[in-house]
């Protein structure tokens, strides 16, 4: 592409993406341009839509890496080219999302019993009892609980976005013990990263086999504690609205999820046929 690249990478950076993103951009603009062995200059929508139906039907690539390469070439024509009229009337891809398995509150419990370190056991408390992220875990820091307002902050999570999360009376009394035996000083989960704290990929292991342990054969990863958080806290009947806060949701439509995924109010529902013919029946219509 030479001088097209040049530019397109100069526009990614004055737009302020991360060196990560932008060279996969880059790469996936390079991939379009060679698979028709030409320049992005020379081509325009017919090119566009060719490219990406052949990824789908030829290539099989997933959901995530196609969005990425639509963005690329997005912003390749938009931004570098200015002819946003070439990408104008390509939309992205709906993804279909299954829902996830829920654990109950006794699976949650038993899988916290089954973690072999006070170390571990504190990190995974602490994502059920405030539906934390598991990044968002992994980088508290000792000053972030504040045990006089029963809150935890939550700095830059995701969308750099900084909330209080809820700090519950059970999970403050353990991370006092966890405190007394390892007295962390700067982050509350010290780990081997570079910057000092608990990695993703340690979280994940200790989860999975403590999930193991706890007899859990439910498709299952550590984020799984963050919807159960959410989910068992709308069937205790808390407003949506306030779990939205808690949970550091942009729109209250990502939320509505967990609408779905509760399953112990169902249990109270009585249908409107079980009512014909009763008292409660007779105010029907």
């Amino acid at each position: 592409m030479g001088q097209l690249r040049t530019r397109m990478a100069e526009d990614l950076q004055l737009a302020g993406y991360s060196p990560r993103t932008a060279s996969k951009y880059l790469h996936y603009a390079k991939q379009f341009a060679a698979h028709f062995m030409r320049s992005p200059e020379e081509m325009g929508e017919e090119e566009i839509r060719e490219f990406l139906l052949y990824l789908i039907n030829e290539r099989d690539f997933s959901h995530h890496t196609y969005r990425q390469v639509l963005a690329s070439i997005r912003f390749l024509y938009t931004i570098t080219l200015k002819r946003q009229v070439e990408v104008a009337c390509i939309k992205p891809r709906k993804k279909r999302r299954p829902l996830p398995e829920i654990l109950s509150g006794s699976e949650v419990e038993a899988l916290l019993n089954a973690v072999y370190s006070m170390h571990h056991r504190a990190i995974l408390m602490t994502m059920y009892a405030s539906g934390l992220r598991t990044m968002e875990a992994c980088r508290l820091q000792v000053m972030d609980i504040d045990s006089k307002r029963m809150l935890i902050h939550v700095h830059s999570g995701k969308g750099k976005k900084d909330r209080y999360a809820l700090l519950a009376k059970r999970q403050l009394e353990f991370l006092r013990k966890y405190y007394r035996q390892a007295w962390p000083k700067t982050w509350l989960f010290p780990g081997r990263t570079r910057d000092g704290h608990i990695s993703y990929c340690r979280v994940r292991e200790v989860f999975l086999n403590s999930a193991k342990r706890a007899g859990i054969t439910k498709k299952v990863t550590p984020h799984i504690l963050r919807h159960c958080f959410a989910t068992h806290l709308m069937e205790s009947g808390v407003d949506m609205a306030i779990v939205k806060e808690f949970l550091g949701h942009k729109s209250i439509q990502t939320t509505q999820i967990y609408t779905h995924l509760g399953v112990e109010r169902v249990k109270d529902i009585t249908s409107p046929l079980d009512l014909l013919g009763t008292e409660r029946g007779d105010v029907l219509g």
